[in-house]
């Protein structure tokens, strides 16, 4: 899965503290296609967290003021000092320690407040960050669950889910940062002015004059370094993908020995990678250095003139000592801002992608009144009969790939569906159980269409085994009970006995109790396909859809499943895909697909009698001598 974070600001104190580089603040460059309609959004799904954050707001405010105000208290234990070493050399009293005692303890409770502040706003804005993305990661699970198949079908899966991990990190840390660094910023801009004009108009005019300078070569360094930085973080999407691509086809790659191509076509990526990252980074590297040259300048000027006003007594020496700690820090605040709303435009992208998926339409429910699967003592009524009348169907409108099929299965009836592949035969089954919807035609089941039925009635109908077994990371016992939540441990015992793979289980060191592990590569292919079964054989369906049930597993094992489905099948309808013909002959009705059309019907022996498709097929799979 492609990577696409986005690097957000480090906290920095108002008055210089701690804090990350210049390359740390840079965003992506990645733009959100409506900047103004998307914050809206995530301003409007912030509404349950307005209380913590006006109270975060207004922490970060006071604990700002508070770091302020501390050079110009500083400034006056100065100017106690100065007036008391004067007053010493001229015979007075000398220096008021207990005045400047008084001064310093005030200055400590201040900065201590100011500190308490800071973190109850941190602390605050952590649990409204983390329950924001809570809220999103669940309403995305959630929403996953609910949409259409066909979804999907357009959408990679490392696309989907860089929605559920990158985009919402991507908004939560820089709602957790980004939001109070953005009005501590602001509030640091306008009370550093509003203390430097208390001082002295003169040295703040000398001061301002710097910031255009300032925010020219700022806007230059971000203009140039930001393609790069959008380069940088798709090679690095690139990058990831081939890694993972590598990793998961790793015995694919060493069997047909593209170790060297693998190596290869990584190190040009490699390349690639670090020509992006490294212009990147030196272009963000230049701001902080231009921009504390320009700053110099202006802390230069303003210390010749404070001297100068300082000699002629227009300013005190510890009003010089607090406005030159505000020039030291002004310029940062006003780099930071620009800095943040360049993260938020990455941020607002994020968001953006995160609430289209969101407005993405459901797999909606149109049923209003639906016809109940149970009888009114709570009974199971459905017998199982299934009919499609002139289906059509194509995952593109313009492509149809299902044309005029009709057929009838009745009720306990074992059908066959074969072909060659892409004939549509997988398809039938997927329209059975609604997870697409027909271009037009009707498909019955006991007499009504199934549209009738709600989904999850209808879905509850069936028990599936597909060709490509899924497990889960968990153990055996809770991959088999998959099929039935509520059955007992003797009766996932029971289906497991049923599938002939009780036996296997039983030989593992923990039995039942054996993990899976993620990748499910601790037990065979084979094994797994049994397990699967044994899911569909504890769900005890009414009509049962056998995908290539068989395909993963030996010779051997197959004859044992073939008994076990027999027992299956007694009594139940029963739509079995397959490519090893020999598996189905004992089938009630073969359905032959070509082209999406059903070309012959009958049972095994009718169809090779009439020597047509289903013959060719048949005699393809064995030579003169298996016949």
């Amino acid at each position: 899965m492609a990577e696409n974070k986005t690097a957000v600001p480090q906290k920095k104190g108002p008055m210089g503290g701690p804090g990350g580089g210049p390359g740390a603040m840079m965003g992506t460059g990645e733009k959100a296609k409506d900047f103004n309609k998307t914050m809206s959004n995530f301003i409007a799904y912030l509404k349950p967290f307005y209380l913590p954050i006006i109270a975060v707001l207004l922490f970060a405010i006071g604990s700002t003021v508070f770091t302020i105000l501390g050079p110009k208290i500083l400034g006056n234990a100065t100017n106690e000092l100065a007036s008391g070493l004067m007053s010493k050399f001229s015979g007075g009293p000398g220096i008021d320690y207990a005045a400047i005692g008084k001064i310093l303890l005030f200055l400590l409770g201040i900065y201590v407040l100011s500190a308490l502040l800071s973190y109850a706003q941190h602390w605050i804005m952590s649990g409204v960050t983390q329950k924001v993305s809570f809220n999103l990661r669940k309403e995305l699970a959630e929403k996953i669950n609910h949409m259409p198949l066909k979804y999907f079908d357009t959408k990679t899966h490392g696309e989907i889910l860089s929605r559920v991990t990158n985009d919402i990190d991507t908004i939560s840390q820089s709602l957790n940062q980004s939001l109070q660094q953005v009005l501590t910023s602001i509030v640091t801009i306008v009370g550093i002015l509003v203390m430097m004009l208390t001082i002295s108009w003169e040295m703040t005019l000398m001061a301002l004059v710097v910031i255009p300078l300032s925010g020219i070569a700022v806007s230059m360094v971000v203009k140039r370094s930001q393609k790069f930085f959008k380069a940088q973080q798709t090679i690095l999407g690139n990058v990831n993908g081939h890694v993972e691509e590598m990793y998961s086809g790793h015995l694919v790659m060493k069997a047909f020995n593209g170790e060297e191509r693998s190596i290869n076509e990584f190190v040009v990526l490699n390349d690639r990678l670090f020509n992006a990252g490294w212009k990147a980074q030196f272009f963000s590297g230049l701001m902080m250095p231009i921009t504390s040259f320009i700053g110099n300048l202006g802390y230069v000027g303003v210390c010749i003139l404070g001297g100068f006003l300082a000699v002629n007594g227009r300013v005190d020496i510890g009003n010089i000592q607090a406005f030159i700690q505000y020039v030291r820090s002004f310029n940062q605040p006003i780099t930071q801002t620009a800095q943040i709303m360049n993260v938020l435009q990455s941020t607002a992208a994020a968001a953006e992608r995160v609430f289209e998926f969101l407005d993405e339409n459901e797999e909606i429910e149109e049923t209003k009144n639906p016809i109940s699967i149970y009888d009114e003592n709570g009974n199971l009524k459905i017998k199982g009969e299934v009919s499609f009348e002139n289906v059509h169907f194509g995952y593109n409108p313009d492509k149809i790939i299902i044309n005029d099929f009709s057929a009838f299965v009745g009720a306990g009836k074992q059908v066959a569906i074969v072909g060659p592949t892409g004939a549509g035969k997988t398809t039938i089954v997927k329209l059975l159980m609604r997870f697409y919807e027909l271009n037009s035609g009707t498909i019955y089941v006991d007499g009504h269409d199934i549209k009738e039925y709600s989904r999850n009635d209808l879905r509850s109908l069936f028990g599936m085994v597909l060709q490509d077994a899924w497990l889960y990371n968990g153990s055996i016992m809770e991959n088999i009970r998959y099929g039935n939540l509520e059955a007992s441990d003797e009766d996932v015992v029971k289906a497991a006995d049923a599938a002939y793979v009780d036996h296997f289980i039983r030989t593992l060191e923990d039995g039942y109790n054996t993990e899976i592990n993620e990748e499910s590569t601790n037990i065979s292919q084979g094994q797994k396909q049994l397990l699967t079964i044994a899911r569909a054989f504890l769900k005890d369906p009414k009509i049962l859809i056998l995908d290539e049930a068989t395909s993963s597993v030996d010779t051997r094992t197959e004859l044992l499943i073939q008994k076990g489905m027999e027992n299956l099948m007694k009594g139940r309808t029963s739509f079995v895909i397959a490519h090893r013909l020999s598996t189905i002959r004992n089938a009630d009705l073969i359905l032959v697909m070509k082209d999406g059309d059903i070309v012959e019907v009958g049972k095994h022996e009718e169809l090779l009698e009439k020597n047509g498709f289903y013959a060719q097929l048949y005699n393809s799979q064995f030579d003169e001598g298996e016949e």
